[in-house]
């Protein structure tokens, strides 16, 4: 009898604190009965518990307006806080129920003040998804394309120098990807393919962080082509506009033997 109590009291304990963990975890999220603004209610909640970082119980109080309240002053912005739930929640899954949210409320509020913050939180669903510049770039071209969308519909937001951070790394992202297949081109000696890719980088991407690098192998592909004239003014550039670089010292070497040849 002992050992059974002995072994019981744990089991009890196990269930009893279950029970209240439970309890303590789960909350009321519909509005008490007799509330004067329900909606107001659920917003007031779905805010505080966004601040708290508890996504899923940001978004139950969010989805509650939308779906409940279609003539409530709130549901613009509710409908807001479920994608911006979604969008921080972080998982893959989310992400794309965060594009669809976003892209569901510029449908619905075109001229929303908020319409610009939505275009900017729909390119970012898409920048959280990019991946590494030797993988696939798909999710980085569809994030560049709301970026555009972005700039050209709301030329005179508030966040458009955010937006221009964001989208020089997703740009900077698509670059590098072309890189990488230039500098293949340029390992196995196809100096032609590589000549050709980095040149693309440049026309489309003049403003490429990493363009250091592009300079330096394409004068490189030039010069062992025997395109001297035309390598010279790719270290030039390099030297003039980068104080900093891998490549600075070897550039100098290399234009000083190709100006004396």
């Amino acid at each position: 009898m002992n050992n059974r109590r002995v072994l019981g009291r744990p089991l009890t304990a196990l269930v009893i604190l279950t029970v209240l963990s439970a309890a303590c975890s789960s909350r009321q999220t519909a509005p008490p009965a007799g509330t004067a603004q329900p909606d107001r209610f659920l917003y007031e909640r779905g805010s505080e518990a966004a601040q708290k970082e508890e996504w899923v119980n940001a978004r139950t109080y969010f989805q509650q307006i939308v779906d409940g309240y279609p003539q409530s002053p709130f549901r613009p912005d509710a409908k807001l806080g479920v994608g911006d739930a979604y969008l921080s929640e972080g998982t893959a899954e989310s992400y794309v129920m965060a594009a669809n949210e976003f892209r569901e409320f510029l449908t619905f509020y075109p001229t929303n003040p908020k319409a610009d913050y939505a275009q900017y939180k729909l390119a970012m669903s898409h920048f959280r998804q990019m991946r590494a510049p030797e993988r696939d770039q798909t999710e980085t071209k569809a994030a560049l394309v709301e970026f555009d969308i972005f700039f050209q519909k709301f030329p005179d937001s508030a966040l458009t120098s955010e937006v221009k951070q964001s989208w020089r790394i997703a740009r900077d992202r698509l670059s590098a990807a072309s890189v990488v297949v230039a500098m293949h081109y340029y390992r196995i000696r196809w100096y032609p393919g590589a000549i050709d890719r980095f040149r693309e980088i440049l026309r489309d991407d003049p403003a490429f962080t990493g363009r250091d690098a592009v300079y330096y192998y394409l004068a490189e592909s030039l010069a062992r082509t025997d395109k001297t004239a035309e390598a010279i003014p790719y270290f030039e550039r390099l030297l003039a506009e980068f104080d900093r670089s891998e490549h600075l010292e070897d550039a100098k070497v290399r234009l000083q033997v190709l100006k004396n040849q």
